[in-house]
């Protein structure tokens, strides 16, 4: 005498369709188990990327987080890059920083052969490469609600009065 569940579950048609269900619930554990293989346990995981259409009309796409991605492994750091805006202006750049749950008194704020770093140890480090020169003694900085905004004014080449060429 056959066994009265295996006999429902034969007949009943829902049956086959949890049973795939559960088929592909242990394939996906088996693939996260192989995806996940090797690193470190324990320590926060961030990465993120941050795409916007630029002046010129291409993509730019920028990542942040503690987790650099390389062709063996992954590389998890104890600090994270922060998402940066920089939005250049006519004047001047602004550089707008997310730095959560942080403390006004523990920024590290340095101008450095012309890139502006931004540091909290043991928490987020980035270094924002500026392609115009600015001015080093006026620059302001701002810290709200975990949002660190610096407003750098650029140096103005000096205009050259024209030259006055006489006509023969």
């Amino acid at each position: 005498m056959e066994d009265e569940p295996k006999k429902w579950k034969r007949r009943n048609p829902f049956f086959d369709l949890f049973s795939e269900f559960d088929r592909m619930d242990e394939m996906m554990d088996e693939m996260m188990g192989r995806a996940f293989k090797g690193l470190p346990s324990g320590k926060p995981m961030t990465y993120g990327f941050s795409m916007k259409i630029g002046p010129d009309g291409k993509p730019k796409i920028q990542e942040f987080g503690n987790v650099r991605p390389t062709e063996e492994k992954l590389e998890v750091r104890d600090h994270r890059e922060p998402l940066i805006d920089v939005m250049d202006r006519e004047n001047e750049i602004d550089v707008i920083a997310e730095l959560p749950g942080v403390e006004k008194k523990d920024i590290d704020l340095r101008f450095d052969n012309g890139d502006l770093v931004i540091s909290v140890p043991k928490k987020f480090h980035k270094r924002v490469h500026l392609k115009e020169k600015v001015d080093e003694d006026n620059i302001r900085a701002t810290y709200k609600n975990g949002v660190l905004t610096v407003v750098l004014k650029k140096l103005m080449p000096a205009k050259k009065k024209g030259k006055k060429v006489r006509v023969e």
